[in-house]
């Protein structure tokens, strides 16, 4: 062939409209095929781990909607979580033996199934049931997308593609209830479930025209470790379950809690033992003999911790002690959410940039700093004072995210990159679940100990506390009550528990400053991974 023959080759092709790109395999794709396929995942996956919260500020309208009480409500959102958690370490191994694009279409359409039934559920049996399933499917579409983004593209890309998984992380969680707040107003509870069918159709269509990235391996059918996944479901269950409903049980002194406990941690050692002892574990645990990536998973525990705990705890905050409506918290709460949205570019471009083991420092002590300006709460904090905090700690939570998960699969092989998403995710859900059992619980318990402490200060005959109940005593005489001095005396208690709830909220997130200000430190202990490769321009869209 001529050299002119060699270099109009390629120039054909390129006007043909067919780029002529390396993926990560080392063979030519069409990269719009692939962005349009990765794309639909990306859709799905935001719309699994949106239907997590997307019921939270409905509750009650559901609850009155099929005559729930209390505690049945509540199971709502716990059945989905503890089907979601069981679901994520496996899929690794299903998509191994299905390939990527018949498991996601097949979770896809499970999950359109199921959310259709939970809208039309008349009985609370019903909703409960059709929810449990809900959470399976959508277990399963998440994790995929991490590890098609570190197997499909080129290395040059991936962080890119990290930056994207990252950012449907914290949104996600963070809309879904103002966005489940207006669809119940607008229409009706109903439409919280049935908006995922016009989506799911999409993200099916997408998904299987253009997600080809893989073939499955149907020998994996053979010799399945069901011991082993009958060891990991009890495990899973039992753990989840304690650490949604001990607090509201009293952990301990609840004889089910406490014998779930016992049960959880037989079964996860017998678990471990299964799947290091098993010829084709159905869970493999070689992604942590990295120790990058045991690092990584700790710092991913943090992140999840922050991210989850103080969406948590601010809502809370706002709607008891400020009596906030819905809709203000909502829009309070936006600040989080938009600055994780528009500072994902920048935290993408930082984590390039320097060594991740900076980013991480750098964005866990910025997150740090920012959740620890709480420990100063007062009751009359709102959408300005909480600002400053939500800013720092959405960019600095994003940089650590981000930055964690690209030290995590660094230095992993690409053949690992499917466990490691699995356990990444699920070390995600579990992180979220224990950090809002520890908050519950520090929220619950230093509200009582303030509450001891500043009634204890009032009843000593102290100047203030006396000229405190003088003045609400007038103001009851003034109004004409019947009882003055015991109003004054209820008015005065209910200061104290407002008070001590908001003390309580401080040490709150004391904890969570501590926990990023630990994650900070431990990041200098990580092995530098290799250099990040420059984004290849030539060819790009």
């Amino acid at each position: 062939m001529s050299e002119a023959a060699a270099t109009s080759a390629p120039s054909a092709a390129r006007s043909a409209g067919a780029p002529a790109m390396l993926g990560a395999d080392g063979r030519a794709v069409d990269w719009v095929k692939v962005f349009l396929g990765f794309g639909g995942m990306v859709i799905g996956q935001f719309m699994a781990m949106l239907d997590i919260q997307i019921v939270a500020s409905s509750l009650v309208q559901i609850q009155s909607g099929i005559g729930a009480t209390n505690d049945e409500i509540s199971w709502v959102q716990t059945i989905y979580l503890l089907a979601e958690v069981v679901i994520m370490p496996l899929t690794a191994y299903l998509t191994k033996m299905w390939g990527t694009r018949t498991f996601y279409v097949v979770a896809c359409v499970g999950f359109i199934v199921t959310s259709m039934g939970t809208g039309l559920s008349s009985t609370v049996t019903m909703m409960i049931g059709f929810r449990a399933l809900q959470g399976l499917f959508a277990g399963a579409m998440i994790p995929p997308i991490f590890a098609t983004a570190m197997t499909v593209f080129p290395p040059e890309r991936r962080l890119t593609a990290n930056v994207i998984v990252g950012l449907i992380v914290t949104l996600a969680p963070t809309i879904g209830p103002t966005l489940g707040g207006h669809l119940t107003d607008l229409l009706s509870w109903r439409w919280l479930f049935f908006i995922n069918l016009p989506v799911g159709a999409l993200v099916v269509f997408l998904v299987w025209r253009y997600a080809d990235f893989d073939k499955g391996d149907p020998n994996l059918a053979k010799g399945v470790d069901w011991w082993g996944l009958g060891l990991m479901t009890v495990f899973l269950l039992s753990m989840q379950y304690v650490l949604e409903e001990g607090n509201g049980d009293g952990w301990f002194d609840d004889a089910w809690i406490l014998w779930l406990t016992v049960t959880a941690g037989l079964t996860g050692v017998a678990f471990i033992w299964r799947q290091l002892s098993y010829w084709q574990p159905i869970v493999s645990l070689k992604p942590f003999a990295d120790r990058n990536f045991s690092l990584g998973i700790v710092m991913t525990f943090v992140t999840g911790v922050s991210l989850f705990g103080g969406t948590f705890l601010m809502p809370i905050f706002l709607g008891q002690v400020r009596g906030f409506s819905s809709a203000e918290v909502g829009t309070t709460m936006l600040v989080s959410g938009l600055t994780m949205f528009l500072s994902a570019p920048i935290a993408g471009r930082l984590v390039r940039m320097v060594d991740a083991r900076l980013a991480m420092v750098g964005g866990f002590s910025l997150a740090a700093w920012a959740i620890q300006l709480g420990v100063r709460v007062t009751d009359q904090w709102g959408f300005a004072e909480f600002f400053t905090l939500q800013v720092a700690r959405g960019l600095g939570t994003m940089c650590a995210m981000i930055a964690a998960q690209q030290m995590s699969i660094n230095t992993l092989p690409v053949t690992m990159m499917k466990d490691a998403s699995g356990l990444i995710n699920l070390t995600r859900n579990v992180a979220g679940a224990i950090g809002l059992a520890v908050l519950t619980t520090i929220l619950s318990h230093q509200n009582a100990v303030h509450f001891m402490d500043l009634a204890s200060a009032a009843s000593q005959a102290n100047p203030t506390t006396q000229a405190m109940m003088d003045g609400l005593d007038q103001m009851m005489t003034a109004g004409g009550l019947a009882d003055p001095d015991g109003t004054a005396r209820k008015a005065m208690s209910l200061m104290m528990h407002r008070q001590a709830a908001v003390l309580s909220f401080g040490d709150a997130f004391a904890v969570l400053a501590l926990g990023c200000w630990f994650a900070a430190g431990l990041a200098l202990f990580a092995r530098p991974g290799p250099a990040m490769p420059p984004v290849e321009r030539a060819g790009a869209h």
